[in-house]
């Protein structure tokens, strides 16, 4: 099944406007490279990280595309089903189902993924609780690393005050990433 974190990740972009974080701005750990931009209203943005991978280009490949990973690594993230696939693999529908927490509904949408193996991933919500919502990955080949660059942009549809998309985007963007990395190096270890 191929649907994925990548998938999964398009979720990590619902948790961000609608996750309850208390404070002042996250910290982005040292290895993870990350830019939020916001609309002056806060109510749409992007976000452009990156981290490098001790794993090659198929090993991540085949966790930024599988559901069942998706469902492991991407905070919120409870249902992942593959609606339709290509007959050449070249794109999938999906369905995403996100439970964030108890104080938030949950969020269902569908998006249409296309797949550039072993490069590059884009998906595109076409129906659902979100507005629009835009993924991409792109994996390069650094000798024995990965470079994994995710780029995400959102409009939700419903208000959420800025200071609280910043603080989820800084703290879960990060988090996926790392969960990415952890496993796509264990999996290369094996």
């Amino acid at each position: 099944m191929r649907a994925s974190l990548f998938f999964g990740s398009c979720f990590l972009a619902l948790v961000a406007w609608s996750a309850v974080a208390l404070g002042a701005d996250i910290e982005t750990p040292a290895d993870v490279q990350l830019n939020v931009v916001l609309d002056p209203a806060g109510q749409s943005g992007r976000a452009d990280a990156t981290i490098r991978i001790h794993a090659t280009r198929e090993t991540v490949w085949s966790l930024v595309t599988s559901c069942p990973e998706s469902l492991n690594l991407v905070p919120g993230l409870v249902g992942c089903d593959v609606l339709e696939t290509a007959p050449d693999q070249s794109w999938q529908k999906i369905r995403h189902v996100l439970d964030y927490s108890w104080f938030i509904p949950k969020l269902t949408y569908e998006l249409h993924a296309t797949y550039d193996k072993p490069e590059h991933v884009t998906v595109v919500r076409t129906s659902g609780d979100v507005k629009a919502l835009s993924v991409e990955w792109t994996l390069r080949a650094d000798g024995d690393y990965t470079i994994a660059r995710y780029v995400i942009a959102l409009e939700p549809g419903f208000w959420v005050p800025k200071w609280l998309v910043r603080v989820a985007l800084r703290r879960d963007l990060p988090k996926m990433l790392l969960a990415l990395r952890n496993r796509a190096e264990t999996l290369q270890n094996r």
